[in-house]
C-alpha cells in the first residue's frame, strides 16, 4: 500500500515537529512555506553583516526535544549543542537597583536575601515550593494532555491536584497571587512578568501560570548557532526521514469533498493531493475564512482576546553602561499603566518595560565593540489597524531607548545597524493574526480549555501551532506539533481515510478525488 501523503501548512516548530514524527513513522510528508525560511517565528535578521536571533530567545523545557529525538531514534546531545546559563535572567529597576535569578534556586534566594531582606527570601523559597507543585500538578493533565476539558481534568487532577489549585486560588489573577506572595514591589513585578510569555497580562492572566517560574528553574539553555539552529536541526532530521519542503508556497486554500481532506491550492494554482492536513499557522486564519469559506467550521466560531504583540530592535551595535547577561529586563515604574495601555487602550505603551537579549552573552564582548542585541518591547495586536498613524510607534521607539539610558544602558542606533519589526509586520507575516504572536491571550482561569486541539471536526484537518494547545512558547508549539502527529497516526490506524486508489492515469492519489468545493 502506498504511503499515506501529508502536507503540512508552516515550517513553524509545531509543524517541523508534525513533519519529523510523521516521516519516521512512514508518511509521505510535504511541508509548504511561505516565507524564505523555515523557523516561522523563529528567525534571524542579519544586520550589519551579523545574524540576530530575532524572535524567541529562550530555550526551555528541553524535555520535550528529549523525547520527540528519542522516538525518531537519536538524542539532543548528538544533534545539537547547548549549554545551561547559571543566570536565568538580570533585572533592572528604575530606581538603580539590579537582581540577578539565578538556575540554583539557593543562589537566588540568597541574593534576594541581601538585595531585599530576609523575610522576603523566605516569601521566595515558598514561591518555588508552590510553582513546583503548580508545574508538577498540571503537567501531565494539561500540557502533555491533546486537550483539556473540565470534567476529565478534574478527574485527572484527583484531590491532591485540586487541593493544590484550591490552595493557589486558581479565580486570582497572577498579578493578584503576587500580592499575596511577596510584599517587595519589585519581586512581584518580576515573577508576575512570566504572564507575558503567554502574551497575556499579569492582571488578566490565571494565578496558575506562575509554573512558568518552574519551568525556568528546571533549565534554561543557550543553542550555538541560535534558536535557528532549532529549527534547523528538525528540519535536517524530517529530511534524512524523506520529508521534502517547498518554501516561497504559499497555501491559499484547504481543499475538502464531503467532509474530508483531499488536499490544498496553492498561490500558483496548483493543487496537491493529501490524506491529510496539519495547518501550522494561526487559527485566526481560518476562522477568517482565508483558506476557505467551509473552513471556518474547522475551529471555535467566537474570536478570543488577541496576545501580545511586540516591537522589537535587531541591533548589532556596542551597549555600553551596564553589564548585562544574555537576559535582561530593563522594568518601568508603572507596570498597570503599560498594560492598561496594550490591553485597555489598545495603544503602544507609553512608558514600557524593556527586554534585551545579548547574543553574544555571558561570553566576552570587547570594551566598545558592537555586539548582536535584540531589544523587545510589548505591544498591542493591532497590526490590521490601517487607521493608526506611526506617532505611537515613533513615541515608544524613543522612550524606550530613553528608559534604558536612564537606567544606565547605552545602545547608539542607525539605520545601519538596526533592523526594527513593527506589529503591522507580524501580521503581514502571520495573516488575520493582527500581529499577535501568541495566539489568544491566556485571561481567566478558563483559558486552557479555549484553545483548539489537533483534532477538527474536518476529517483529515489537524491543528498545530502557538494559537493550539498547549499554548505558545517554542517547547508548547513543538508539543502540539507532536500532538497533531500522535492523533493523525492515531486516525490511520484505526480507520480507513488512508485508504488510497488509483486513478486512470495509474497515478496514486486520494481515493477522494481533488475538489475545492465543500
Amino acid at each position: 500500500m502506498p504511503k499515506p501523503h501529508v502536507v503540512v501548512i508552516g515550517a513553524g516548530m509545531g509543524g517541523l515537529a508534525s513533519a519529523l514524527r510523521l516521516a519516521h513513522h512512514g508518511c509521505e510528508v510535504t511541508v509548504l512555506e511561505s516565507s524564505g525560511q523555515i523557523g516561522g517565528k523563529v528567525h534571524a535578521r542579519e544586520v550589519a553583516g551579523a545574524l540576530i536571533d530575532s524572535g524567541p530567545t529562550v530555550f526551555t523545557m528541553r524535555w520535550v526535544f528529549d523525547e520527540l529525538l528519542r522516538e525518531v531514534g537519536t538524542d539532543l546531545e548528538s544533534e545539537l549543542t547547548i549549554e545551561p546559563l547559571s543566570i536565568l535572567a538580570r533585572h533592572f529597576w528604575p530606581d538603580g537597583s539590579a537582581l540577578d535569578l539565578h538556575a540554583d534556586a539557593q543562589r537566588s534566594e540568597a541574593a534576594i536575601a541581601d538585595w531585599a531582606g530576609p523575610d522576603e527570601a523566605l516569601r521566595f523559597r515558598k514561591f518555588c515550593a508552590t510553582a513546583r507543585k503548580v508545574y508538577d500538578t498540571l503537567e501531565g493533565p494539561v500540557i502533555r494532555s491533546p486537550r483539556p476539558s473540565v470534567l476529565p481534568l478534574i478527574a485527572r487532577l484527583g484531590p491532591a491536584g485540586l487541593g493544590v489549585l484550591t490552595g493557589l486560588g486558581p479565580m486570582r489573577s497572577l498579578w493578584h497571587s503576587m500580592q499575596h506572595q511577596f510584599r517587595d514591589p519589585r519581586l512581584r513585578q518580576l515573577f508576575a512578568r512570566y504572564s507575558t510569555y503567554c502574551g497575556s497580562s499579569p492582571w488578566q492572566a490565571p494565578a496558575t501560570l506562575m509554573l512558568i517560574a518552574q519551568v525556568e528553574m528546571n533549565g534554561v539553555w543557550s543553542v550555538k548557532g541560535g534558536m535557528t539552529a532549532l529549527s534547523a536541526m528538525l528540519w535536517r532530521l524530517a529530511q534524512a526521514r524523506g520529508a521534502r519542503v517547498q518554501l516561497h508556497s504559499r497555501c491559499t486554500r484547504i481543499l475538502q469533498r464531503q467532509g474530508r481532506v483531499t488536499g490544498v491550492q496553492l498561490e500558483s494554482g496548483e493543487q496537491l493531493c493529501a490524506d491529510a492536513v496539519i495547518f501550522n499557522g494561526d487559527v485566526s486564519a481560518l476562522r477568517a475564512g482565508l483558506l476557505s469559506d467551509e473552513l471556518r467550521a474547522a475551529v471555535p466560531r467566537a474570536a478570543p482576546p488577541r496576545s501580545l504583540s511586540a516591537l522589537t530592535w535587531s541591533l548589532h551595535a556596542p551597549a555600553t553602561g551596564v553589564a548585562l547577561d544574555r537576559h535582561n529586563v530593563f522594568f518601568c515604574a508603572d507596570y498597570a499603566r503599560e498594560f492598561e495601555d496594550i490591553f485597555g487602550r489598545r495603544r503602544m505603551p507609553e512608558q514600557p518595560t524593556i527586554y534585551v537579549c545579548a547574543q553574544d552573552r555571558p561570553g566576552a564582548v570587547a570594551d566598545g565593540a558592537a555586539e548582536r542585541i535584540f531589544c523587545l518591547v510589548n505591544a498591542p495586536a493591532i497590526g490590521d489597524d490601517e487607521t493608526l498613524d506611526q506617532k505611537g510607534m515613533a513615541s515608544c521607539e524613543s522612550n524606550s531607548f530613553q528608559h534604558l539610558h536612564q537606567l544606565g544602558l547605552r545602545i547608539a542606533i542607525t539605520p545601519q545597524n538596526c533592523v526594527r519589526t513593527t506589529p503591522w509586520e507580524f501580521h503581514r507575516r502571520f495573516p488575520s493574526s493582527g500581529g499577535s504572536l501568541y495566539g489568544q491571550a491566556t485571561h481567566g482561569w478558563t483559558a486552557i480549555f479555549s484553545r483548539p486541539g489537533a483534532v477538527t471536526p474536518l476529517q483529515g484537518l489537524y491543528l498545530a501551532g502557538g494559537s493550539v494547545h498547549p499554548g505558545p512558547g517554542v517547547p508548547m508549539a513543538a508539543m502540539s506539533g507532536r500532538l497533531a502527529a500522535e492523533a493523525l497516526l492515531a486516525n490511520r490506524a484505526s480507520t480507513s481515510v488512508f485508504q488510497r486508489t488509483a486513478t486512470s492515469g495509474g497515478i496514486s492519489t486520494p481515493s477522494a478525488t481533488m475538489d475545492s468545493t465543500a
